[in-house]
Protein backbone atom coordinates (compact mmCIF):
# COMPACT_ATOMS: atom_id res chain seq x y z
CA UNK A 1 0.00 0.00 0.00
CA UNK A 2 1.26 3.37 -1.29
CA UNK A 3 1.31 6.54 1.01
CA UNK A 4 0.59 10.03 0.40
CA UNK A 5 0.84 12.98 2.66
CA UNK A 6 -1.77 14.98 0.51
CA UNK A 7 -5.31 14.43 1.22
CA UNK A 8 -7.05 12.92 -1.86
CA UNK A 9 -10.40 14.78 -2.46
CA UNK A 10 -12.97 12.51 -4.57
CA UNK A 11 -16.67 12.71 -5.06
CA UNK A 12 -18.55 10.06 -3.27
CA UNK A 13 -18.25 6.99 -0.32
CA UNK A 14 -17.48 4.49 -3.55
CA UNK A 15 -14.30 6.59 -4.92
CA UNK A 16 -13.22 6.65 -1.58
CA UNK A 17 -13.07 2.75 -0.37
CA UNK A 18 -11.38 2.40 -3.83
CA UNK A 19 -9.10 4.86 -3.51
CA UNK A 20 -8.42 3.34 0.31
CA UNK A 21 -7.84 -0.33 -0.90
CA UNK A 22 -5.01 1.42 -2.72
CA UNK A 23 -3.09 3.78 -0.45
CA UNK A 24 -2.72 5.06 2.84
CA UNK A 25 -4.32 8.85 2.89
CA UNK A 26 -6.85 11.12 4.14
CA UNK A 27 -9.40 10.80 1.93
CA UNK A 28 -12.41 13.11 1.93
CA UNK A 29 -15.33 12.92 -0.08
CA UNK A 30 -17.63 15.87 -1.79
CA UNK A 31 -20.65 13.64 -1.37
CA UNK A 32 -21.29 15.11 -4.94
CA UNK A 33 -22.61 18.52 -5.35
CA UNK A 34 -23.14 19.18 -1.71
CA UNK A 35 -19.80 20.28 -1.12
CA UNK A 36 -21.30 23.43 -3.10
CA UNK A 37 -23.30 23.88 0.38
CA UNK A 38 -21.31 22.18 3.16
CA UNK A 39 -19.18 24.92 4.81
CA UNK A 40 -17.89 23.31 7.16
CA UNK A 41 -16.38 20.00 4.76
CA UNK A 42 -14.94 23.22 2.33
CA UNK A 43 -13.74 24.31 5.71
CA UNK A 44 -11.61 21.00 6.31
CA UNK A 45 -10.61 21.19 2.34
CA UNK A 46 -8.74 24.12 2.87
CA UNK A 47 -7.27 23.23 5.91
CA UNK A 48 -5.78 20.43 4.21
CA UNK A 49 -4.85 22.79 1.12
CA UNK A 50 -2.83 24.90 3.47
CA UNK A 51 -1.22 21.91 5.96
CA UNK A 52 -0.40 18.84 3.37
CA UNK A 53 -1.87 19.87 0.17
CA UNK A 54 -4.92 18.46 -1.86
CA UNK A 55 -5.03 16.20 -4.42
CA UNK A 56 -8.57 16.44 -6.28
CA UNK A 57 -9.22 13.11 -7.80
CA UNK A 58 -12.68 13.80 -9.44
CA UNK A 59 -14.68 11.26 -12.35
CA UNK A 60 -14.03 12.55 -15.74
CA UNK A 61 -17.41 13.70 -16.80
CA UNK A 62 -18.98 17.05 -16.56
CA UNK A 63 -20.01 16.46 -13.08
CA UNK A 64 -16.67 16.00 -12.10
CA UNK A 65 -15.31 19.06 -13.70
CA UNK A 66 -18.01 20.89 -12.39
CA UNK A 67 -16.95 19.83 -8.77
CA UNK A 68 -12.98 20.27 -9.98
CA UNK A 69 -13.70 23.81 -10.80
CA UNK A 70 -15.70 25.06 -8.22
CA UNK A 71 -13.07 23.52 -5.36
CA UNK A 72 -10.15 25.30 -7.92
CA UNK A 73 -11.71 28.53 -6.91
CA UNK A 74 -13.30 27.99 -3.66
CA UNK A 75 -9.32 27.02 -2.25
CA UNK A 76 -7.42 30.11 -2.33
CA UNK A 77 -4.53 29.05 -0.14
CA UNK A 78 -2.24 26.40 -0.22
CA UNK A 79 -1.12 23.49 -2.65
CA UNK A 80 -3.82 22.28 -5.33
CA UNK A 81 -3.15 19.30 -7.45
CA UNK A 82 -5.35 17.68 -9.81
CA UNK A 83 -5.28 14.15 -10.45
CA UNK A 84 -7.05 13.16 -13.85
CA UNK A 85 -8.09 9.32 -15.00
CA UNK A 86 -8.97 8.74 -18.63
CA UNK A 87 -11.99 8.33 -20.48
CA UNK A 88 -12.95 4.49 -20.13
CA UNK A 89 -16.41 3.77 -21.25
CA UNK A 90 -18.74 1.10 -19.22
CA UNK A 91 -20.44 0.38 -16.35
CA UNK A 92 -19.71 0.08 -12.80
CA UNK A 93 -20.81 -3.15 -11.77
CA UNK A 94 -22.69 -1.75 -8.69
CA UNK A 95 -24.85 0.37 -11.14
CA UNK A 96 -27.81 -1.21 -13.09
CA UNK A 97 -26.74 1.04 -16.05
CA UNK A 98 -23.87 3.21 -17.18
CA UNK A 99 -23.47 7.11 -15.97
CA UNK A 100 -25.56 9.65 -18.76
CA UNK A 101 -21.92 10.05 -20.10
CA UNK A 102 -21.26 6.16 -20.47
CA UNK A 103 -18.04 6.95 -18.46
CA UNK A 104 -16.37 5.17 -15.67
CA UNK A 105 -15.63 7.29 -12.51
CA UNK A 106 -12.76 6.82 -9.95
CA UNK A 107 -14.97 4.03 -8.54
CA UNK A 108 -14.80 1.78 -11.67
CA UNK A 109 -11.16 2.36 -12.61
CA UNK A 110 -8.94 -0.30 -12.53
CA UNK A 111 -6.16 -0.04 -9.96
CA UNK A 112 -3.51 0.38 -12.04
CA UNK A 113 -4.57 3.02 -13.90
CA UNK A 114 -5.27 5.02 -11.04
CA UNK A 115 -1.79 4.60 -9.93
CA UNK A 116 -0.73 5.80 -13.37
CA UNK A 117 -2.29 8.54 -12.77
CA UNK A 118 -0.91 9.26 -9.79
CA UNK A 119 2.65 8.65 -11.04
CA UNK A 120 1.37 10.68 -13.97
CA UNK A 121 1.02 13.67 -11.35
CA UNK A 122 4.16 12.63 -10.06
CA UNK A 123 2.72 12.41 -6.55
CA UNK A 124 3.76 8.59 -5.53
CA UNK A 125 7.61 9.88 -5.03
CA UNK A 126 7.06 11.73 -2.34
CA UNK A 127 8.61 10.66 1.14
CA UNK A 128 5.96 10.53 4.30
CA UNK A 129 7.56 10.91 7.35
CA UNK A 130 7.44 7.44 9.70
CA UNK A 131 6.30 6.94 12.63
CA UNK A 132 3.27 4.35 14.69
CA UNK A 133 -0.51 5.55 13.52
CA UNK A 134 -2.67 7.31 16.62
CA UNK A 135 -5.25 4.72 17.39
CA UNK A 136 -8.80 4.84 19.18
CA UNK A 137 -7.09 3.61 22.28
CA UNK A 138 -4.73 6.41 22.10
CA UNK A 139 -7.77 9.29 21.70
CA UNK A 140 -9.67 7.34 24.79
CA UNK A 141 -6.38 7.40 26.54
CA UNK A 142 -5.55 11.07 26.53
CA UNK A 143 -9.70 12.01 27.14
CA UNK A 144 -10.75 12.11 23.37
CA UNK A 145 -13.15 9.83 23.67
CA UNK A 146 -15.07 7.37 25.53
CA UNK A 147 -15.40 9.67 28.59
CA UNK A 148 -17.96 12.56 29.72
CA UNK A 149 -15.75 15.11 29.03
CA UNK A 150 -14.35 13.77 25.78
CA UNK A 151 -16.34 15.84 23.37
CA UNK A 152 -15.62 19.27 25.08
CA UNK A 153 -11.67 18.00 25.02
CA UNK A 154 -11.81 17.34 21.22
CA UNK A 155 -13.10 20.52 20.38
CA UNK A 156 -10.47 22.67 22.46
CA UNK A 157 -7.67 20.40 20.71
CA UNK A 158 -9.77 21.00 17.21
CA UNK A 159 -9.65 24.88 17.99
CA UNK A 160 -6.03 24.87 18.93
CA UNK A 161 -5.22 23.00 15.08
CA UNK A 162 -7.75 25.51 13.46
CA UNK A 163 -9.92 22.21 12.32
CA UNK A 164 -13.82 22.41 12.16
CA UNK A 165 -15.67 22.00 15.29
CA UNK A 166 -17.97 19.18 14.02
CA UNK A 167 -15.73 16.63 13.54
CA UNK A 168 -16.52 13.32 15.19
CA UNK A 169 -13.88 11.71 17.35
CA UNK A 170 -13.09 9.55 14.03
CA UNK A 171 -12.78 11.77 11.64
CA UNK A 172 -10.51 13.57 14.48
CA UNK A 173 -7.99 10.54 14.18
CA UNK A 174 -8.18 10.24 10.60
CA UNK A 175 -7.22 13.84 10.63
CA UNK A 176 -4.83 13.73 13.81
CA UNK A 177 -2.60 10.96 11.33
CA UNK A 178 -2.45 12.74 8.83
CA UNK A 179 -0.80 15.63 10.96
CA UNK A 180 1.81 13.86 13.10
CA UNK A 181 2.66 10.30 14.23
CA UNK A 182 1.80 8.73 17.56
CA UNK A 183 4.83 9.81 19.55
CA UNK A 184 3.79 13.67 18.11
CA UNK A 185 0.56 13.54 19.64
CA UNK A 186 1.05 11.44 23.02
CA UNK A 187 3.77 14.96 23.62
CA UNK A 188 1.16 17.14 22.92
CA UNK A 189 -1.44 15.73 24.61
CA UNK A 190 1.14 15.55 27.15
CA UNK A 191 1.87 19.40 27.40
CA UNK A 192 -1.82 20.36 27.13
CA UNK A 193 -2.00 18.45 30.82
CA UNK A 194 0.57 20.53 32.22
CA UNK A 195 -0.62 23.62 31.08
CA UNK A 196 -3.95 22.77 32.37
Amino acid sequence: MLRIRQAIIVEGKYDKIKLGSLVQAVIIPTHGFRVFADEELLGLIRYYAKTTGILILTDSDRAGFRIRSYLKGAVSEGEVRHIYIPDVFGKERRKEKPSAEGKLGVEGMDPQVLLEAFRRAGVLTEEVPAGEPITKADLYMTGLSGRQSSAENRRALQRELGLPSLMSAAALLEVLNSMMNREEFLQRMESRKAEA
